[in-house]
């Protein structure tokens, strides 16, 4: 199955502007929207980015979590078209949703690799907004298309969880999965794997996912290291991820946030970060040179509270717009 027949295009409405507003002044009239069906989309600045929806509640499904995230990118969206633009230069697409409504998860997934190895490939910085966790697999999946595993890929995830629960007998992949799936597939293609978790909750995982991370290795900044102030401890942590590696992946679940001000998610964790401990950490990986791609996930807009959770994504993704640099060669996906 190709991932035409699970791609919806992007939704023009959302992006409509006030008449009022100055020329390019805000998203809404910055963005260009592409229908992949009809056009191919060309890196044509330094900066380059293509938003990508991942409509998906199957992998928190299966969990049995609280579902709805499916409206994630939506509600996000919404939000995201009313910040400013602070650098016109900026190029980024909306290229439109991978849908999954039939409970195939890993047909979408793999229509979601489709789409990124696609962007990956004209040196187009992809950022994915979900849909539940599940959005990783796919993530990892588009990136080996693109990248050879000789490559050495460093993963940055901020989450209270650590995802890395083994795959039950009964099914493939839920949203609690991917990581563990991304840390096998490294195993089997004798990849470098290098998994760095920042915002690990005691309270959010049991003991055996402790071990299961020990065990392949996962570095973790844990949310009580933020809390304390160790502010010098996370940036050395995320220095050593651009120093070891060649490429970044960075994955940011809402969840890793309070609910003060992410109450719109799947798994409330009472305890979580303030955004103010997450946004010098995500400027300092997005400033590196390294990262190729984003995503943003686990936004369950029916729990939102005065759009709090979707105004924090959008302005976690304009934080990611306007702090990202390109190294001055772009990597050669070849080598």
């Amino acid at each position: 199955m190709s991932w035409e027949s699970r791609y919806l295009p992007a939704d023009p409405t959302i992006w409509l502007a006030r008449a009022d507003l100055p020329t390019d002044s805000c998203f809404c009239q910055h963005m260009r929207l592409v229908n992949l069906l009809r056009e191919e989309i060309k890196k044509t600045a330094e900066v380059t980015f293509a938003l990508v929806g991942f409509k998906c509640d199957e992998g928190v499904q299966r969990d049995l979590g609280r579902t709805g995230a499916f409206e994630g990118p939506t509600a996000i969206r919404q939000r995201l078209s009313k910040l400013p633009i602070q650098n016109p230069s900026i190029h980024i697409y909306d290229v439109g949703n991978i849908i999954c409504t039939d409970h195939d998860l890993e047909a979408s997934q793999a229509a979601l690799a489709e789409v990124i190895a696609m962007l990956l490939a004209q040196n187009i910085r992809p950022i994915v907004i979900g849909g539940g966790h599940e959005v990783a697999w796919g993530q990892y999946q588009g990136i080996a298309k693109a990248y050879p595993p000789q490559k050495r890929l460093g993963i940055i995830n901020f989450d209270a969880h650590f995802d890395m629960q083994p795959l039950h007998p009964s099914y493939h992949g839920s949203a609690k999965t991917t990581f563990y799936q991304i840390a096998k597939a490294h195993q089997a293609s004798k990849a470098h794997f290098d998994y760095n978790c920042i915002g690990i909750q005691h309270a959010g995982n049991i003991r055996q996912s402790f071990d299961i991370a020990k065990s392949h290795h996962t570095k973790l900044i844990l949310a009580d290291e933020l809390h304390q102030g160790l502010q010098e401890k996370c940036f050395d942590f995320v220095d050593r991820v651009a120093d070891q590696n060649e490429i970044i992946y960075m994955s940011l679940s809402l969840d890793v946030f309070s609910p003060a001000f992410a109450p719109g998610v799947s798994t409330i964790q009472p305890l979580g970060l303030n955004p103010w401990h997450v946004i010098p950490l995500l400027r300092q990986a997005a400033a590196s040179c390294k990262v190729i791609t984003y995503d943003i996930a686990e936004h369950v807009p029916k729990y939102d509270i005065d759009h709090r959770t979707a105004k924090l994504a959008a302005t976690l993704i304009y934080e990611i717009v306007h702090h990202h640099h390109e190294p001055h060669r772009a990597f050669p996906l070849s080598t």
